[in-house]
């Protein structure tokens, strides 16, 4: 039922004096370029310095960035690295070598202090596209063709790493989320239909994979009701039950969707995968502000702060048999947004990445957003807004969030994926940024140096270990350090 105008009115009011946060993120500026809440962005000494030791002078973070003797990563004093895997170097259990191009992470408790992560493998195409294709285990195997799937990691307690296949034959596994019942959901971001790129079966997905019990991952099943397009990320609210997911597309702009599960469906392990291919709805959002006049695409909001009012669309065709979804809604019908990436559950509601927009958007022109959608409200919040950044191989700015996760010790992790320099940095509270890591493998040259995205950002269940991934080649990292809920400043 779509929501009065009274009753945006007042929801706005009380979304706009901010999202109630346990440990995560209210109103975030994320400098240099960025706005501030309520007010134009007005840097501090720290973002006009620009550099990490200005950040720590004045209190943020946990100090400048030291360089790594190995040309790895870059981190604060105190802090270090692990490599936990690394493709075409390390070897999974059955002895081929760790696939390549890592994404998606997620980190699950397993028994006796067992810590089992889920990895995507970001691998687009045909097999022989790839040195390190995903190995197509005998029953893990969707589409033989296909080079993408997902890898578990388990890290014992004492140190030793092993890793097998989850899921094998699924093409282009980007993002994902976990879910409450303790599973993966790996998304495919790639549309293509059996004969297309050499696929032998229809790719778009999304499939579950359970880190705990290699027999439930047999004969893979996408889940069909979730739909079929170029999926980035999903997470599930563990008390309505409904899925949110991001695309990853322009022309035009990619959607938020949500799936409203059937009446009586109730979520556990293998569930999804049970579902009809019509299960549910699938929607896509029709955002308005408080004046209610209806918002095209995200890029329009300016400030920190603006709150959209939220209606759902139904989908016409969820398998885009004969039109891609997003392309399925004419002008006035959806609200869209330019490169929807990560998402992460958390305050009772989804984190929200939109990672740049440009010319093909009709707004303004940003290297990065964070929005927050509280679903009982129904309304969307915009919590970070980073400016366009004037010089990515310079070091102090950011652009281009990717991956994120909420902090046990407050505030955001953002996994960055723009261009030149690539982080991981923290959001406080508070509304300022600080780097937690920096790439220095440089996959270039010396004269034009070239440096991976950061993707996988999730801490473990203990909260001691913050894993991460450099995309290219595929490296899977553990850091710790004096880990500390920061002061807010």
């Amino acid at each position: 039922m779509p929501l009065s105008r009274r009753e945006f009115t007042g929801r706005t009011a009380a979304a706009g004096a901010g999202v109630a946060l346990t440990g995560a993120v209210g109103a975030l500026a994320t400098a240099p370029g960025a706005l501030a809440a309520e007010e134009p962005f007005s840097p501090g000494p720290a973002a006009r310095e620009g550099n990490e030791a200005a950040a720590h002078h004045h209190g943020l973070g946990y100090g400048p960035l030291l360089p790594d003797p190995e040309g790895i990563l870059a981190l604060p004093a105190g802090f270090s690295y692990r490599i936990l895997t690394r493709s075409g170097v390390t070897r999974l259990d059955s002895g081929e070598f760790t696939p390549s191009n890592h994404d998606g992470t997620a980190a699950f408790e397993g028994h006796r202090g067992v810590t089992l992560l889920v990895n995507n493998h970001e691998l687009k195409g045909k097999r022989s596209n790839w040195d390190h294709p995903v190995p197509l285990t005998p029953g893990l195997v969707y589409d033989p063709a296909a080079a993408g799937g997902c890898t578990v990691v388990e890290v014992r307690r004492g140190g030793e790493v092993a890793e097998w296949v989850g899921i094998a034959g699924t093409s282009t596994n980007c993002a994902g989320g976990s879910t409450p019942w303790g599973t993966w959901l790996t998304c495919e971001e790639n549309a293509d239909r059996a004969g297309q790129n050499g696929m032998t079966r229809d790719h778009g997905y999304v499939f579950e994979v359970d880190p705990h019990d290699v027999r439930a991952n047999r004969d893979p099943k996408p889940i069909k009701a979730f739909g079929r397009y170029a999926h980035e990320a999903v997470v599930i609210d563990p008390r309505r039950g409904h899925a949110y997911l991001t695309e990853d597309a322009s022309g035009p702009n990619g959607l938020l969707y949500r799936w409203v599960p059937p009446h009586g469906f109730r979520h556990g392990r293998g569930r999804l995968r049970r579902l009809a291919e019509d299960a549910g709805l699938l929607q896509g959002p029709k955002c308005y502000d408080s004046s209610g006049q209806f918002v095209d695409d995200l890029s329009r909001a300016t400030r920190v702060g603006t709150v959209y009012g939220v209606d759902w669309v139904d989908v016409p065709d969820r398998d885009a048999r004969d039109t891609d979804v997003r392309k399925q809604f004419g002008a006035g019908e959806i609200t869209r947004a330019r490169k929807l990436e990560g998402m992460w559950w958390a305050d009772g509601g989804a984190y929200v990445v939109s990672s740049f927009a440009r010319a093909e958007s009709p707004g303004l022109p940003h290297d990065g957003q964070v929005w927050f959608y509280d679903p009982k409200r129904r309304t969307l919040r915009l919590t970070v807004l980073l400016g366009v950044n004037p010089d990515p191989s310079k070091d102090g700015a950011y652009d281009g969030p990717d991956n994120i996760t909420v902090s046990p010790y407050g505030g955001l992790v953002i996994a960055e994926d723009g261009d030149g320099i690539q982080h991981l940095f923290g959001a406080t509270d508070r509304g300022r940024t600080y780097p937690l890591a920096r790439n220095e493998l440089n996959i270039g040259t010396a004269r034009e140096p070239e440096f991976s995205e950061f993707t996988g950002v999730c801490f473990s269940p203990d909260g001691c270990t913050l894993y991460a991934n450099i995309q290219d080649p595929g490296i899977m990292l553990a850091i710790t350090g004096p880990w500390r809920r920061r002061a807010q400043r």
